[in-house]
Order: C-alpha cells, then structure tokens, then sequence
C-alpha cells in the first residue's frame, strides 16, 4: 500500500475547519485540489491574468513543497467563467511555462465558489518527470 503525506507550504495555509486537503502526496503522484486567486482576489480587484498568475504560483509552490518542480506538472485543466479571457489565460502560461507546455483543458463554467473569481486550475504532477528535461518530441510511439 502507497503511503499519502499531507503536504502543506507556509505561503499557502489551509484554513481551519477545512474539509480538503490543498495538496496530497501518494507515491510519485502529486494530488492537487483545485487552486484559485482567493483570498488574493478579495483584497484587490484582479484581472483574469493577474488571477492566473496568482494560481500557477499556488500551484508551484505546492508542487515544490512535494519535491516536484514545474517541469513535474504534465496537464492542467483550467475552468474560465469568460472563455474570451483564454488568451489571458494562455498569457500567464507562458510566464511560468516553457515549450513542451504541460496538456491542457480549457472550459467555460458559470460561476466559481466567490464571485470575483474568474478561473480555477486543476493540475495533474508527479515527482519521477520533469517535461523541461526528459521528454522526447515528434516521434510516435506505434
């Protein structure tokens, strides 16, 4: 049976009486719950951009608290209430991001749990890859 540690980090508390875990590590896999920009998002009004940005740090901080890096995340899926903001979206990628990008799904939702909010990302990571080192491109595999 696979051990699961609880990984936390300073810059991203959970808060108290929470009923998910922020980040979960079981084996390899490192399990994320989905991040957004709150409470960033309540002390000033951001932009779909800025709120990326806010999340893909989330996100990296709690892969690097699990021993990963950002080579070690290989998909997100990224929940948009405007699918005309993708391109705000892909922007923010591209900061934290470099060629081979992580696989991707974008979707439009009606609403994310505070108003202001206006994208969620799910990202999918594992410890034993790094996509900025090992990855072979343009060949097929059959």
């Amino acid at each position: 049976m696979t051990a699961v540690h609880h990984v936390t980090c300073d810059k991203l508390a959970e808060p108290a009486g929470a009923t998910w875990s922020n980040c979960l590590l079981l084996g390899n896999e490192i399990a994320l719950s989905g991040m957004t920009a709150h409470p960033a998002s309540r002390d000033a009004t951001l932009d779909t951009y800025a709120q990326t940005l806010v999340v893909l740090g989330k996100i990296r901080d709690l892969v690097e608290a699990a021993g990963g890096t950002l080579g070690s995340i290989y998909k997100l899926v990224i929940y948009v209430k405007d699918i005309g903001d993708k391109d705000e979206v892909g922007r923010a990628r591209r900061a934290f991001f470099q060629s081979p990008y992580p696989c991707s799904t974008l979707v439009q939702v009606s609403g994310l749990v505070f108003p202001e909010l206006m994208v969620e990302i799910d990202a999918f990571a594992r410890r034993d890859i790094d996509l900025q080192r090992n990855i072979t491109t343009g060949h097929s595999l059959v």
